[in-house]
């Protein structure tokens, strides 16, 4: 009971990421509005808006990285993968959660701490005159989303487990997103 209960945990923290990456992509979506207005209508270019696209869509892509996990949309062999049984699959996550994604989002975020932190230390700000202040920002959502990919990866390691102990089916009886 108490691994169910934690994988439901980390399902939720996964789905609140998904929803925060929806609400970055809405704020995207005016926030290019805003610039092609102001441009094409008012002739005015803003370097920080310009910016500040790249840094939604950076915060969008990474924040919703841990969503897909969750969801069954990540990279994986399909092809192998869709025919395979649910204890098979299983098998096949818990090993990849293992072996490749929790020794990589793990890595990634420790150094990314570090980066991170230097942008802070250092004051860093955009290159460009008129540009976006506070870069750390930025730079702080890459630990922060690799390491929500790991506990994402943890999730689906509990999830695993939990089906190869026979006490759920839950997320492999989903056919694969098409694309």
């Amino acid at each position: 009971m108490l691994l169910i209960n934690l994988e439901r945990g980390i399902a939720r923290f996964s789905n609140l990421l998904g929803a925060i990456s929806t609400i970055l992509f809405i704020a995207l979506l005016f926030n290019v509005f805003y610039d092609v207005l102001m441009r094409y209508v008012f002739n005015d270019v803003s370097i920080a808006m310009q910016e500040l696209e790249w840094h939604l869509y950076a915060a969008i892509f990474l924040l919703g990285i841990p969503y897909g996990l969750q969801h069954g949309g990540h990279v994986r062999v399909d092809l192998i993968y869709e025919n395979l049984s649910i204890r098979g699959k299983a098998w096949i996550d818990l090993g990849g959660c293992i072996f490749l994604l929790l020794p990589f989002t793990l890595l990634v975020g420790y150094y990314g701490v570090g980066f991170a932190q230097e942008a802070f230390t250092l004051g860093e700000t955009s290159g460009d005159p008129g540009g976006l202040a506070h870069r750390w920002i930025i730079k702080a959502v890459i630990p922060f989303a690799f390491f929500s990919m790991a506990i994402s990866g943890l999730g689906m390691i509990i999830r695993s487990i939990n089906v190869l102990r026979g006490v759920s089916e839950e997320g492999f009886s989903h056919p694969p997103i098409q694309h």
